[in-house]
């Protein structure tokens, strides 16, 4: 009976879990629907009057929104790739290759998530400054080709294949660059696509970055171009929240796709250390 009463209080405390998570999603969906004369009213409107679907329209043609869109694929394909090279070699180096000081190196590259990315901020534009890089696609990508949490992950997950794999591979004549890409990169298929994913995610909703490396209009990306609702004159809500809902969608689309990869990689990432 308390084993049932737990596990009913349990889904009670999901439920209304994501109830909160899920509000914000459909407050900007209703938003994007609304009159103008209906997004400030007190009460709060959730259902609108009238649903407006031209303001998606609208929103699209209020700014460059094709070109912050193929800016935004270019940043984020090429980032992804380039943090995925780097990741794997790393990975794999930490974990399967011996050498002198290998622990005390990923020591110190794991020390290195605890410093604020803020900090790196001025520092990191001063490099691309002198490189000549700014508002330019190098800026936007080049920094972000590696990441330290990225490695930590897949290493974990490496370090979970037995080491006797690797062994009869060599026997049989496999050299350390075949037997990454053709045994260890499939079997951490999981890992791989949830790195791939975190990092699509995260290079698709970057603002603050793309905000101080780009001064021209055809530099930005989409985060960046939201905002063009915002004027001395006020904010247009309902057009800003409709060009949120497109820039939100493909990537709750590709989450829905890939969620199971995520749980996988998270839970045997974790299974040796």
């Amino acid at each position: 009976m308390r084993s049932g009463m737990s596990k009913g209080f349990m889904y009670l405390m999901l439920i209304l879990g994501s109830i909160l998570m899920l509000l914000p999603f459909i407050w900007m969906v209703s938003t994007s629907l609304k009159p103008s004369d209906e997004v400030m009213t007190m009460p709060p409107v959730w259902i609108p009057s009238e649903f407006r679907w031209d303001n998606y329209m609208t929103a699209f043609q209020k700014a460059p929104f094709a070109r912050y869109l193929f800016n935004s694929i270019v940043v984020t394909v090429l980032s992804t790739i380039g943090e995925l090279l780097t990741t794997i070699l790393a990975a794999y180096a930490f974990s399967k290759l011996a050498f002198w000081g290998r622990d005390i190196v990923f020591s110190v590259l794991m020390a290195t998530m605890m410093i604020p990315g803020e900090v790196l901020l001025i520092p990191n534009f001063v490099t691309l400054s002198n490189l000549g890089w700014i508002d330019r696609f190098e800026a936007l990508i080049v920094p972000w080709t590696a990441s330290i949490f990225s490695i930590f992950l897949l290493r974990q997950f490496f370090m979970s294949i037995p080491d006797e794999l690797g062994y009869a591979a060599r026997i049989d004549g496999c050299s350390n660059w075949n037997f990454l890409w053709r045994i260890m990169v499939p079997l951490a298929k999981p890992a791989i696509v949830t790195i791939v994913l975190l990092k699509i995610i995260g290079s698709w909703n970057a603002f603050l970055w793309p905000l101080v490396v780009t001064n021209s209009e055809e530099m930005r990306t989409l985060p960046v171009g939201l905002t063009a609702f915002t004027t001395e004159a006020g904010t247009n809500y309902e057009l800003l929240m409709a060009a949120s809902a497109m820039i939100i969608l493909p990537m709750i689309i590709l989450f829905i796709i890939l969620q199971k990869y995520i749980i996988q990689g998270v839970a045997r990432a974790g299974i040796k250390g």
